[in-house]
This record gives structure tokens, sequence and C-alpha cells, in this order.
């Protein structure tokens, strides 16, 4: 009896987890990347989430993208947008719940990236 009750806890206790780490990914998200030249480039996001699904939008210059075929699995989620000349950037990212913080990689015009993304506090 000792047992069940340990393993059902356990289990509440780890489905607890996941659902403190996907509601931490909600919210608006802040990061920067430099280019080749070292300018400087922001990135905003603003992430909803509903159980798996991610939803919100990206913004780097211009107007915000639209996230589409947003998932969440556990602190791993992913998604994409389409930029204004209609091409899909897929992006994968993390949640780091220690340190509040996303990192996202992405593919765009053949070159890899990665940004770390803190709470916007705006």
């Amino acid at each position: 009896m000792k047992r069940k009750i340990f393993i059902t806890a356990t289990l509440i206790a780890c489905f607890a987890v996941c659902l403190a780490a996907v509601a931490g990914l909600a919210g608006k998200w802040k990061g920067s990347l430099k280019d080749q030249d070292g300018n400087d480039h922001q990135f905003h996001l603003v992430l909803n989430t509903n159980g798996e699904k991610l939803m919100g939008t990206a913004q780097a210059e211009g107007e915000p993208l639209a996230i589409n075929d947003g998932k969440i699995s556990g602190d791993n989620f992913s998604f994409n947008v389409k930029d204004n000349d209609g091409n899909v950037i897929p992006v994968d990212g993390k949640y780091i719940a220690a340190g509040d913080s996303i990192s996202l990689n992405f593919t765009e015009n053949a070159m890899k990236h990665h940004v770390t993304f803190v709470r916007d506090g705006q």
C-alpha cells in the first residue's frame, strides 16, 4: 500500500513539474544576436501556452510574425514563422526554469543561429 501511494505521489509531482515548465514559458521575452559585422539585432517573443500548444508572435526588425505549429514537450518546444518573403523558418528551443531563460536555435539563409532570451520586464 505504501508503495502504491509513493508511486502515485511521484507521478503527481512529475506532472506538476511539467505543467510548471509549460506555464513558465508563457510571457514576453527579449534577446539579441550579433551578426558577422558586429551589428546587434534585437528579438522579441510573446508566448502563450495551452496544454502542449505554443502560440504567439516573434519579432526581429519589422512587424511581429505569427508563431505557427507551436508544440511543447516538457522543457523543449518548437515552432516556425513565415518571414515577409514567404520563407518558413523552423525554430527549436528549450525553457531553462532555473535561469528563467529560453535558448533558441534556428536556421535562416543557410546560417545557423543561437539566441538566448530572458524575460522582458516591460
